[in-house]
């Protein structure tokens, strides 16, 4: 990893360092928030659509939190690598908001475990952008993802502007907490993971929690991370008409009881783990197989894809291929009208940074029944607006999915109370928080200014 990291660093002689503009004779010393964020997203582009490949909730955070970001007059760029042939170098995804498609590598086709040897032509392309650019052009970076933040590194000391990261992931978590058939993250990514929380001035962490695994795990500097509670968008996300309106849209059964599972197809989101409950419920009961529809809303996705159609099999070698239904992956319009039309979402994933879709489902109205792993249990409120569940037996989902069978009004109850609940993670507010921290990571950037530039 420290190899190619040595290579992109010494593949630029370029122009000289700049002086960031907050550090610039004449400017106040007063902090202000930064003009326009570098942001680096190098495997996943916020236009690609959430719940394939490799797209998820860390595209919908970037999308959402970038259009809030330039709506208080912070603007974006986005560096993202292009995937197709014949792609507008710079796409304008909202008002202050731009993608700038950085050619590297293959276009199609090409894992994420094979993009690290893609860093430098990605960093190539990225310094190449900014040097049509004038002299102070970014006031700082912001990367998402530790291979993103290799290159926002470099870019960070090459621009002499503070370096913010995010993580989403972290290798060390994961591995604590695979799935049976999955396949641990490399040692080159936790070292890689180490070396950007060391370079980063500000680290940003969904949870308090997330923050506390970033100074025991990397040993980050608690004085440097940052908690901001991801959002929602509450525009979309809402319980709108009601569920039988929804499920009249979607041509689902009105009377069902539907458990819903929606995101990527892959052992870290476990949706074998709600088939099995399924399963379970059935052996348990078998006269709730007339009224059970079962949604798997999502495509394959990472370790997944060696075997996208696991989840098909086993729900067959389970006997229950009759009552779940498979549907690819859908646009934020009509992910909001099947978590509507749901009884309840279930996330019984073995590690989530945050769990967007938990909280996206639930500003819909919807309970939620999850594991009680990383930010899931900030996103949901145990006994008020869902379950958590400690591991991931299929016997205990079971018994929790069938609490709301047996009770149906603790659907709508936990569902208003879900939807109150989504009220506070609205994207306004992260994105206010964020650029906060941008503000303080270009004030202690711009103290230390003189040490570096003399």
């Amino acid at each position: 990893m420290s190899q190619y990291v040595s290579r992109i660093a010494g593949t630029f002689a370029g122009p000289p360092r700049l002086r960031p503009p907050s550090a610039m004779p004449g400017t106040p010393g007063a902090p202000r928030r930064p003009r326009r964020c570098a942001m680096f997203s190098v495997h996943t582009s916020p236009l690609h659509q959430p719940g394939t490949g490799d797209a998820g909730g860390m595209n919908v955070y970037i999308v959402e939190l970038a259009k809030r970001l330039a709506a208080i007059d912070v603007e974006v760029e986005i560096f993202t690598r292009a995937t197709a042939g014949g792609l507008e170098p710079t796409v304008e995804l909202a008002p202050g908001v731009l993608v700038r498609h950085v050619d590297a590598g293959p276009y199609e086709g090409l894992p994420k475990e094979d993009l690290p040897a893609q860093l430098c032509a990605f960093t190539h392309g990225v310094m190449h952008a900014w040097a049509g650019q004038r002299p102070g052009y970014y006031d700082l970076v912001h990367s998402h993802y530790w291979l993103s933040g290799h290159v926002g590194w470099l870019a960070s000391e090459r621009w002499g502007v503070p370096l913010v990261h995010t993580m989403h992931t972290m290798a060390k978590v994961k591995n604590a907490a695979l799935a049976e058939d999955d396949t641990p993250e490399p040692a080159a990514r936790v070292i890689g993971e180490t070396q950007v929380v060391r370079a980063a001035d500000r680290l940003i962490a969904n949870t308090a929690g997330e923050a506390d695994e970033l100074v025991r795990h990397y040993d980050a500097d608690p004085a440097k991370t940052a908690v901001v509670h991801p959002g929602v968008n509450l525009d979309c996300f809402s319980p709108r008409d009601g569920r039988a309106a929804a499920r009249a849209r979607l041509g689902l059964p009105q009377d069902a009881f539907i458990p819903l599972f929606a995101g990527r197809i892959q052992p870290l989101k476990a949706p074998d783990v709600l088939l099995r409950a399924v399963a379970v419920m059935l052996e348990q009961d078998p006269s709730l197989r007339t009224n059970l529809y079962v949604p798997v809303v999502g495509g394959p996705s990472g370790t997944g894809l060696a075997k996208p159609e696991c989840a098909q099999k086993l729900a067959a070698r389970l006997g229950i291929s009759d009552v779940v239904h498979f549907w690819p992956a859908v646009g934020h319009d009509r992910l909001a009208d099947w978590f509507r039309a749901a009884s309840v979402l279930v996330m019984p994933s073995y590690s989530e940074s945050f769990g967007l879709v938990a909280i996206e489902a639930q500003a819909a109205g919807t309970p939620v029944v999850a594991a009680a792993v990383g930010g899931l249990p900030v996103a949901v409120k145990d006994g008020e607006t869902g379950f958590l569940i400690p591991g991931h037996d299929p016997v205990e989902y079971a018994r929790a999915l069938r609490r709301f069978v047996d009770r149906p009004e603790l659907v709508e109850r936990m569902g208003t109370a879900a939807a109150r609940h989504a009220q506070s993670f609205g994207w306004d507010t992260a994105a206010s928080a964020t650029a906060d921290v941008y503000t303080e990571a270009m004030r202690d950037h711009r103290r230390h200014v003189p040490s570096h530039h003399g």
